[in-house]
């Protein structure tokens, strides 16, 4: 059963261990924006800003502000990032870099749509606590241009060779699932409900494959499986990230059917991706049992374990199924036993196969803030709402 210990627990890790380590560590407060670049203790040992990390804090900031207090400094710490991403953050055709230096000069071509994806949330979010039209306005012009590009996401910067082995990967439906809530606000309903019916349709019957019981990576532009590197992946992370957001989109729908069957895919994962000599999730997987062609396959990651704490308290706080909360006991032993750092706040991001730290920072090129806050928010509502047995959505 999950207790009122659980949820004081993410509640008090949120607030008073991972946010006060952002806060403390990451405002660049000569050229704004923040360092995401943060080694244990916080110092910063490399200052390019990774345009979806900027967006990413800007939204947990923001998100924070909204929904738990109205905390002037969080709303400054949103506002930081948010300037310097108007003034620097797009190229001329309106499109997100990936990377830009301290100063905000462009090292890395607009080539990843999903920079553009965590800007719309970001601005979206942050409407909601400045009233800002120009915020409101930049989140729905880039959610437009992903619209628009989503078919061809990296347009001149794609590298794969037209026609050999076209492949259409899960990631774009799947964010969309989330990204189009988080701008409902901000949206005609018909443009919400198109999006969310396509995103629901490609993600539960086109990339997971019941033959299988699994979601791939990738497929071919018919939905079908494509026997290589690609297509064989399976990212465990990935398929239970998405289920969480399919369970909310399912209680919002109130269809219990598409609720049940995303908790049971979700299971289904939990299942095949545990690592049954060490425990922890594994990174990546061929779906054929095949080494990946991912060197880093092995490894124990941040974002997939509390990705699929996430899942598991929705699956239970959804249907009451005593398999999540099992599966909830177990992944949160692993995670808090393996992942935050005791002396000095926050996460470790890398594990070993063994669940040694393998990478000592707190946040680099891909882990910023985001994951940790967005999880243990949600993973504290949704255990609140379990004792309270009241259905919370975020």
């Amino acid at each position: 059963m999950l207790t009122n210990y659980y949820t004081e627990q993410y509640r008090e890790s949120l607030l008073h261990n991972v946010i006060p380590f952002w806060m403390k560590h990451s405002p660049d407060n000569t050229y704004g924006g923040y360092f995401t670049c943060l080694d244990r203790e916080g110092n910063v040992f490399d200052t390019d800003k990774f345009i979806w990390l900027q967006c990413r804090q800007v939204w947990s900031f923001s998100m924070l502000y909204n929904m738990v207090e109205q905390k002037k400094e969080w709303l400054d710490m949103a506002l930081l990032g948010a300037h310097f991403l108007q003034k620097y953050g797009r190229d001329r055709e309106g499109n997100w870099y990936f990377a830009l230096n301290r100063e905000g000069k462009p090292l890395v071509q607009p080539y990843n749509i999903f920079s553009d994806c965590f800007a719309a949330m970001a601005f979206a979010r942050l409407y909601q606590a400045t009233g800002d039209k120009e915020h409101s306005n930049l989140a729905v012009y880039t959610f437009h241009n992903i619209l628009e590009r989503q078919e061809n996401s990296k347009g001149i910067y794609n590298k794969s060779y037209p026609g050999t082995r076209p492949l259409k990967g899960f990631s774009m439906p799947m964010i969309l699932s989330n990204l189009v809530l988080e701008l409902e606000h901000l949206l005609p309903s018909t443009l919400v409900e198109q999006t969310i019916s396509r995103a629901v349709h490609e993600v539960m019957d086109v990339f997971y494959q019941p033959e299988l019981g699994l979601i791939l990576e990738n497929v071919s532009p018919e939905g079908h499986f494509v026997d290589s590197f690609e297509g064989r992946l399976v990212n465990p992370g990935h398929g239970l990230e998405a289920m969480w957001f399919i369970m909310d989109l399912g209680a919002r729908a109130a269809d219990q059917s598409l609720i049940h069957k995303a908790m049971n895919i979700a299971l289904d994962i939990l299942d095949y991706g545990w690592d049954k000599q060490f425990g922890g999730l594994l990174y990546f997987m061929d779906v054929k049992g095949y080494p990946p062609q991912q060197l880093e396959w092995d490894q124990k990651l941040w974002w997939v374990h509390i990705e699929a704490l996430v899942a598991m308290a929705k699956g239970y706080m959804y249907t009451g199924d005593k398999r999540c909360s099992d599966w909830f006991e177990k992944l949160h032993y692993y995670t808090w036993t393996h992942f935050p750092d005791r002396e000095n706040g926050e996460w470790y991001g890398y594990l070993n196969r063994r669940g040694e730290v393998l990478l000592p920072l707190k946040g680099g090129k891909w882990k910023g803030c985001f994951h940790v806050p967005r999880g243990l928010f949600q993973c504290w509502k949704t255990l609140k709402a379990i004792a309270g047995k009241e259905v919370v959505h975020g």
